[in-house]
């Protein structure tokens, strides 16, 4: 094989690979691509390769996608294998059987690599799953927060991290592992959502903080791993909160992803920046980074606006250059600057 048609698959390769371990919908693979690269000589071991990236996967072997996405992929990758008239592959065909006689968990996976070499596995459950991908996606905003996050790794190192709306935690376990923050909190409202946070920091090695208001030791005195953040996670209501509360997490920065998605959680999240903004008085001003997709223009202008009734400098970030997740990119992604 040429250098540059060898270049050419293992791109193909790593868009296979990303895109299953996240369980991305099935329509989103570059299938068209592989058909092409199918009809050379070396399709067969390229479908080979695919299965090992995929279904046979270390991460997919220990934290699985659902049953039913499993049998969708390998179902699609055979009808490929077949449209080029090929020999049958055993390897597929044996595959495609253990997923046929598998029964559907509960729970299943997605996961995601990062420039380290090591991962985020979130898990999630089988029971919002149609269309080829799970319900409870990590949104665009999400990812495409974490990619700016891994960019700028110097605005979490040695720093205490509040994320608003954390969902199922993509973007904070991200920063626990590659940026050295040296706490951070996840937040939510919603009890499911905090009990699937707790379960997946835990999944992905870290370790949880029973209180986050917990007076932290003199740096002198701390025997935690210094490489290792001091994690929680916290009930927080927008709506509810008061100035106390708030004051008692300390945080150096705060991040929000795809929070403003109605004029409802536009306000909410406002007035939750402006009691946070009260906290810091006298103290040094407060950045937060608020990534989202542009749904209704009307609804970001809404927050702006806010953001102006309340005194809060805001500026729009310009666009990162990595892309490192698989996501919509012909979804408009911004993230806003604040200083509170």
């Amino acid at each position: 094989m040429a250098p540059e048609e060898s270049e050419e698959a293992a791109r193909l390769l790593r868009s296979f690979e990303r895109r299953f371990l996240a369980a991305r919908a099935l329509r989103s693979f570059p299938w068209q691509n592989l058909e092409e690269k199918l009809r050379d000589s070396s399709g067969s071991e390229l479908l080979l390769d695919i299965l090992q990236k995929t279904v046979k996967h270390p991460l997919c072997v220990k934290h699985p996608p659902s049953v039913k996405y499993t049998r969708g992929f390998l179902s699609e990758l055979i009808r490929k294998h077949e449209a080029v008239h090929a020999e049958p592959l055993d390897e597929l065909y044996e595959a495609l059987a253990e997923v046929l006689t598998a029964e559907e968990r509960t729970r299943c996976h997605r996961s995601y690599l990062l420039p380290s070499g090591d991962s985020v596995t979130l898990s999630e459950s089988t029971a919002i799953i149609s269309h080829g991908t799970t319900g409870l996606v990590t949104w665009n905003a999400a990812l495409y927060l974490t990619e700016w996050a891994l960019e700028h790794p110097a605005a979490f190192t040695h720093r205490t991290v509040l994320e608003l709306g954390s969902g199922a935690g993509l973007t904070g376990l991200a920063i626990c592992k590659m940026c050295r923050p040296r706490a951070y909190i996840f937040s939510d409202c919603h009890s499911r959502v905090l009990e699937q946070l707790r379960g997946n920091v835990l999944l992905n090695g870290l370790s949880l903080e029973p209180d986050v208001t917990a007076p932290v030791q003199h740096p002198g005195h701390d025997t935690r791993d210094p490489e290792s953040p001091r994690v929680t996670v916290a009930w927080l209501d927008w709506d509810v909160v008061t100035v106390p509360q708030l004051a008692a997490f300390q945080p150096d920065i705060v991040i929000a992803a795809d929070v403003l998605y109605s004029p409802e959680t536009a306000l909410s999240l406002a007035g939750v920046l402006r009691r946070l903004s009260a906290c810091r008085e006298d103290q040094q001003a407060l950045e937060a980074y608020v990534a989202f997709t542009v749904r209704n223009p009307e609804t970001c202008q809404l927050f702006t606006a806010e953001l102006g009734r309340a005194g809060i400098q805001w500026e729009t970030e310009p666009r990162h250059d990595q892309k490192l997740f698989p996501y919509d990119e012909q979804s408009e992604t911004a993230i806003l600057k604040l200083t509170l």
